[in-house]
C-alpha cells in the first residue's frame, strides 16, 4: 500500500531522469511501477494459504517476489541497453529460484528447465544489444535512434546487422513474454512451480516484458524512423503465430496450470497486436500504446483472480486437474463465482474488463491496417470460449466428488475480491483507466 501510494504520488505529469538519464520517471514507468505493486501485493495475499507447504522459508519467499517487483520496476524505468539487462537479470534470477521452491519432482524440474531456458534467452538478448551498440556506438535509447536516423538506414533489409540485432532482442524478450516460438518453458513452468508463483509469472513478469519491449522499440527504433513499419509487420506476424499457437493447444489440457499456460501465450498475441500497430503508427499515435497499458492491466486483475481461486480449490483437493473442480458451486460458491467472472473476462465477454480491452487493442490496429490481424484475432477468441467455457460449465453443472465445503483464509478473500472489482471496474466504466492509460503515454519520455 505504502509502495503505491508513493507511485501515485510522483504522478506530477513531468518527466524526471536520474543517473545520467539511464533511469527515468514518465507517465510508463509509473503505470508500470503501480501494476507490478499491485501485482506483487495480490500475490502475497493470496499465499497466505500456500506458504504451509514451506514454512521454513516463508521469509525467503516473500523476499524474493519483492526483489522480483523492484528489479521490474527498474525494467520499466530504464532507458539504456546495459540497465535494462542487468534489471531484468535480478528480476529473473529471482523467479528461477521462485518456481523451484517446492522442491519436488516438477517444481525442480519447472526451476531447472526455466533456468537453462532463461539463461539462452538472456544470452541471445545481450548478442542483440551487442550489435546494436557496434552499429550505433551507445547503449542509449534516444542516442540509438538519433544515430540509427544520422545513418540514414531506411529499413531493416538494408542493414543486415541491424537486422539481425532487432530479430535477436525480439528473440530475448519474446522468451520473457512467452511469444512463439520462444514459449517451449511456459506449460511446464506453470505445471511445475508454486500456483502463487504462476500466477506471478503470468502477469508481473510478461507485464515487465512488455514494459522494456514497448520502451526499446518505440524510444530506439520507432517513429518517425522507417524501420518501425518493418518491426512493425515482423511483430504482426509473431502476434498471429503466438496467439494461433496458444489457444489450439489449451483446448487438449487437462491441468487447469498448463491450461492457463497456453491462454497466457495466447494473451501475449493479444498484446502484440498492440505493439505491432505502434510500430506502423506514427509518433503522436497514443492510440496503440495505451491500449496495450490497458489491456495489461485488464489481464492482470482476470488471471489474477483466476489463479487465486485456484489456490483454494487446489489446496483443498490436492489437485490441478479441471475434473477434480467438477461441481465446486455446491463447495465454494464464492470462489467458484469469482474464478467464473475471471475466465469470462479472459474469454472477452460484457461487463468484464476483458472485453473492453480487446475491443480497444483491436481498434488501435484496425486504424493501422491490420484488419487481417485483428480478423484472425477474433476467431481466436472464438476458439478459446471451448476451453474457458468447459471449466465453467464443469464447475457449475458437474457433479462433486465430496460434500465437503473448501475453505480459505480472510487474505486470499480479499486478493480474489480485490481483482473480481478490478475486473468489473475496467469493464463497466472504462472511460476512467482508457484517460489514464492515455495520459500515461502522453508523458512517454523519447
Amino acid at each position: 500500500m505504502v509502495s503505491a501510494g508513493l507511485a501515485l504520488s510522483l504522478w506530477s505529469g513531468e518527466v524526471a531522469t536520474a543517473f545520467n538519464g539511464m533511469l527515468v520517471l514518465d507517465g510508463p514507468a509509473l503505470f508500470f511501477k503501480f501494476l507490478f505493486v499491485v501485482s506483487a501485493g495480490l500475490v502475497i495475499l493470496s499465499s497466505a494459504d500456500y506458504v504451509r507447504r514451506f514454512q521454513r522459508f516463508q521469509g525467503e519467499y516473500y523476499a524474493l517476489i519483492l526483489l522480483s517487483a523492484t528489479g521490474m520496476m527498474l525494467m520499466a524505468a530504464t532507458r539504456e541497453l546495459l540497465s535494462i539487462y542487468v534489471s531484468l537479470e535480478l528480476t529473473s534470477i529471482s523467479l528461477y529460484v521462485l518456481a523451484g521452491f517446492l522442491k519436488d519432482e516438477k517444481s525442480s524440474e519447472a526451476g531447472l528447465k526455466y533456468l537453462l531456458l532463461g539463461a539462452i534467452a538472456s544470452a541471445v538478448l545481450l548478442y542483440g544489444m551487442a550489435l546494436v551498440f557496434g552499429i550505433t556506438g551507445t547503449t542509449s535509447l534516444a542516442a540509438i535512434a538519433e544515430r540509427i536516423s544520422a545513418l540514414s538506414l531506411s529499413g531493416l533489409a538494408g542493414t543486415p546487422a541491424l537486422l539481425m540485432g532487432v530479430i535477436l532482442i525480439v528473440a530475448g524478450l519474446g522468451f520473457k513474454i512467452a511469444s512463439v516460438p520462444f514459449q517451449m518453458w511456459v506449460p511446464d513452468v506453470y505445471e511445475g512451480a508454486p500456483t502463487p508463483v504462476t500466477a506471478y509469472l503470468s502477469v508481473a513478469s510478461k507485464a515487465a516484458g512488455f514494459a522494456v519491449l514497448m520502451r526499446v522499440f518505440f524510444t530506439a527504433f520507432g517513429p518517425p524512423l522507417e524501420i518501425g513499419a518493418s518491426w512493425g509487420l515482423l511483430l504482426a506476424v509473431l502476434s498471429l503465430l503466438t496467439m494461433t499457437v496458444g489457444n489450439v493447444a489449451a483446448i487438449a489440457q487437462t491441468n487447469i496450470k498448463r491450461m492457463l499456460g497456453y491462454s497466457s501465450i495466447s494473451h501475449a498475441g493479444y498484446l502484440i497486436v498492440g505493439v505491432a500497430a505502434m510500430g506502423l503508427g506514427s509518433a503522436a499515435d497514443v492510440w496503440s500504446r495505451s491500449s496495450v497499458l490497458f489491456f495489461l492491466a485488464s489481464y492482470t486483475f482476470a488471471n489474477l483472480g483466476a489463479f487465486t481461486a485456484i489456490i483454494a480449490i487446489s489446496n483443498k483437493t490436492g489437485s490441478d486437474e479441471i475434473s477434480d473442480f467438477s461441481g465446486m458451486a455446491k463447495r465454494a460458491p464464492v470462489l467458484t463465482l469469482g474464478m467464473s467472472l475471471c475466465l469470462l473476462s479472459l474469454l472477452g465477454l460484457p461487463p468484464t474488463a476483458g472485453l473492453i480491452a480487446k475491443v480497444y487493442i483491436f481498434n488501435a490496429a484496425v486504424h493501422q491496417g491490420l484488419m487481417w490481424l485483428v480478423v484472425a484475432a477474433v476467431i481466436n477468441s472464438v476458439i478459446s470460449a471451448f476451453y474457458y467455457m468447459r471449466v465453467v460449465r464443469i464447475m457449475w453443472l458437474g457433479t462433486p466428488s465430496s460434500e465437503e465445503k473448501v475453505p480459505s483464509s480472510g487474505a486470499l478473500r480479499a486478493a480474489l475480491v480485490i481483482s473480481c472489482l478490478g475486473v468489473l471496474l475496467l469493464g463497466i466504466l472504462p472511460g476512467v483507466f482508457i484517460r489514464l492509460a492515455e495520459a500515461a503515454v502522453k508523458m512517454f519520455a523519447s
